[in-house]
Formats: C-alpha cells, sequence, structure tokens
C-alpha cells in the first residue's frame, strides 16, 4: 500500500519534535548567566530545569551538579518539570497510536487511529510551548545586578519541537475529518421493489380446418414444399363378420 503524503507529513515531524523535546527537557542550557559579580570572567552558569552547570570559555571544562535553592523554587520551573515530562509521554503515546493507524502492512490504514494520534500529537506541543514560553518571559528573574542573562539552545529547540508537533499532529488529525467526509459522500445503495405482473401465457390448441369431402389439402413438410394428401376415403364395415372391406392403414 502506498502510505498518503500526509501521514508521512505528520509521524515524521511528530518524531523530530519528541526528539527535540527530549534535549530540550533533559539538557542544562535553558538560560545562560555570564559576567557574574565576584566570580571569574569567563565563567558562565548554564541553567536549566533540572540542573546548573558551571562552565569556562578559557578552558572549556563543564561542571555539573550547582546548586541554587531560589532557583528551583521558582514556579515556573517546577511547572515546566511536570509539563515538559508529560509532554513527552503523550508525543510517544501519540506516535504509537497513529503508527497503528498508518499500518504500512495492511492494505488501507485506519484514519480513525491515525485521527486520534494526531490529537495526542497536538496536544504535546501545546502542553511543551507553555512552560518554554513562561520560561522565556521570566527570563530576567532572579538575576544578580550587573550579570549578563542569554537564551540557552534548550528554549530554541522546544520552540522548534513544538512547532514540528503542531504540524505533524495537525497533519495526522486532517486523516479523522477525511474519515467522516467519506462516510458523508460516500453514496448509499437501495433496494426497490418492483411488482411485476404475470405474463403466463397458455399453449392455445392448434386449429385445423375441417376436411371437407372430396377436396384436398396441401401442407408443408419441413423442407418448404407442398405435399399433396390424399382424399379422405370411407372405410364400409361388414357387420355381419365385423371385419372391413378393406382399410387403408
Amino acid at each position: 500500500m502506498r502510505t498518503p503524503a500526509v501521514m508521512i507529513i505528520g509521524i515524521v515531524l511528530a518524531s523530530c519534535g519528541l526528539v527535540l523535546d527530549l534535549v530540550s527537557t533533559v539538557a542544562p542550557n535553558w538560560r545562560e548567566v555570564r559576567n557574574i559579580p565576584g566570580a571569574a570572567r569567563d565563567e558562565v552558569l548554564q541553567q536549566g530545569i533540572w540542573d546548573i552547570c558551571q562552565s569556562f570559555d578559557a578552558s572549556r571544562t563543564l561542571k555539573c551538579g550547582q546548586t541554587d535553592e531560589e532557583y528551583f523554587k521558582q514556579q515556573v520551573i517546577t511547572s515546566a518539570k511536570g509539563l515538559m515530562v508529560a509532554s513527552l509521554i503523550v508525543t510517544m503515546a501519540g506516535i504509537v497510536v497513529a503508527s497503528l493507524g498508518i499500518r504500512c502492512w495492511e492494505e488501507t490504514p485506519n484514519l480513525l487511529l491515525a485521527g486520534l494520534g494526531g490529537i495526542l500529537i497536538f496536544i504535546s506541543g501545546v502542553m511543551c510551548i507553555i512552560p518554554i514560553a513562561w520560561y522565556t518571559s521570566l527570563l530576567n528573574t532572579n538575576k544578580a545586578s550587573g550579570s549578563d542573562i542569554r537564551v540557552g539552545y534548550c528554549i530554541v529547540l522546544g520552540y522548534i519541537g513544538s512547532c514540528f508537533m503542531f504540524v505533524g499532529g495537525g497533519a495526522l488529525t486532517v486523516c479523522l475529518f477525511q474519515k467522516y467526509y467519506k462516510n458523508a459522500t460516500s453514496p448509499r445503495s437501495f433496494i426497490n421493489t418492483v411488482d411485476v405482473p404475470n405474463f403466463i401465457r397458455y399453449k392455445q390448441p392448434a386449429h385445423f380446418p375441417s376436411r371437407v369431402p372430396g377436396r384436398s389439402t396441401e401442407v408443408c413438410d419441413f423442407t418448404g414444399r407442398p405435399t399433396q394428401v390424399a382424399p379422405h376415403q370411407t372405410i364400409a364395415t361388414d357387420f355381419s363378420t365385423n371385419r372391413p372391406f378393406y382399410a387403408d392403414f
């Protein structure tokens, strides 16, 4: 079976969105803090929602496991943890359901399952973009005076992954509308009954003209040529002997 293009686009973009969403969730680079007062000039703090890493531009060293109680207690951080994990779970569930609907090993896809998978993927995109947009709006909170805060690559990947899930989920959701459109426009078959009168023709007995004594009758054989029929003769019977004088058998 040739898989429809809309299904291929949907499942590929959803898978790419899942990978970007996963990297955005686990990587500790939602924002970078530079020019920290009292710290080395090339020191950079990479802050994520699970961990904080300390790096130095000169030595290219990276040390994770830094603590910042005030940072992790912010509501945007705690909410982002739950929403990003939930987005990953819903995305994986949507891809599984959509794959069962596409079912390349069958002759025809299941449009209902493919559409439901697209709805789940679209919802996961919403769950992913909410904490990322919220975190971006509060990017400059909890900063020391004089420090420089920049957007980390996790925010960028999160936005791109959300857009992929929106487009992929929307493409798969089209299959659901296509299913109901086909059901609405499919021709319906009706069975009409017609009363047919009985046209039985009864065979009429053949009518032959009466024979006239002394008159011959012409009949046709199977070759179509007329044949002469012998004239009618009368048979006389002798009742004393009960035998005919002669008989023409």
